[in-house]
């Protein structure tokens, strides 16, 4: 069992965060997995037929992570959030990436509905999960680069369990420790909103969507819910 904990001075600071954990227990990263490459594919070509596009940093979604990235020393348009940048890419090239289904299926939800999302290998977890802000000492070492360390920036907002960062930037970078491949088969999927208010709806929405998309490859699925009024689960 893994717990996830926002820690009260994030809470204090994002009242209306909402965090949507989506747990996949049993998955089967090596089959085919249709219905992802379908909402890949589908997307795709509302985006070719101009029928549809990725929000940009003038949607109110996207611009809620620039206020917050600037709020903790970050440029937001230096180092991006997670769904802007693979926004950004995805108009760019016309096409998402394909890395494994279940990322692909993540990230097909995250740039469909406009949220941050990421996933960790709860195999490769230690201890509990915290987001919290950094002190400057701990350590991450960046998805694909299993060489490099670097150290967050005091205040800067992370995801960091007892042996290092998870993620930088609350959502920018995940860590190359805990990145999904085809191998893992227990995952924790987040999806992330700062104005629960406003899209609280959203998130609910893209969860359950995330969750249909794992399920026929999963013997288990759940989503649970993080905010400030319930700032720790256990998955």
């Amino acid at each position: 069992m893994t717990a996830f904990r926002i820690a009260p001075a994030v809470a204090d600071a994002f009242p209306d965060t909402l965090i949507a954990v989506v747990t996949a227990t049993g998955l089967r990263g090596h089959e085919s997995w249709p219905s992802t490459a379908t909402a890949l594919q589908d997307l795709e070509q509302q985006l070719a037929d101009g029928t549809w596009q990725p929000a940009d940093e003038t949607d109110p979604r996207i611009e809620a992570w620039h206020t917050a990235y600037r709020s903790f020393g970050t440029n937001p348009r230096r180092i991006r959030p997670s769904v802007d940048a693979l926004g950004r890419r995805f108009t760019k090239k016309g096409a998402l990436p394909r890395i494994n289904p279940a990322v692909d299926s993540y990230n097909a939800v995250s740039v469909q509905h406009g949220l941050p999302a990421g996933a960790f290998d709860l195999d490769k977890i230690a201890g509990a999960v915290d987001i919290r802000y950094a002190d400057g000492t701990e350590e991450f070492t960046p998805l694909g680069e299993p060489g490099t360390v670097e150290n967050p920036k005091p205040g800067e907002i992370i995801y960091t369990d007892t042996t290092g960062v998870l993620t930088r930037h609350w959502n920018h970078r995940d860590a190359h420790r805990t990145r999904v491949t085809e191998d893992s088969t227990h995952v924790a999927f987040v999806l992330e909103t700062l104005h629960t208010t406003r899209d609280g709806h959203l998130l609910t929405a893209a969860a359950l969507e995330l969750q249909g998309l794992l399920a026929p490859h999963s013997e288990q699925t759940a989503v649970y819910y993080l905010s400030p009024d319930h700032p720790q689960v256990t998955v």
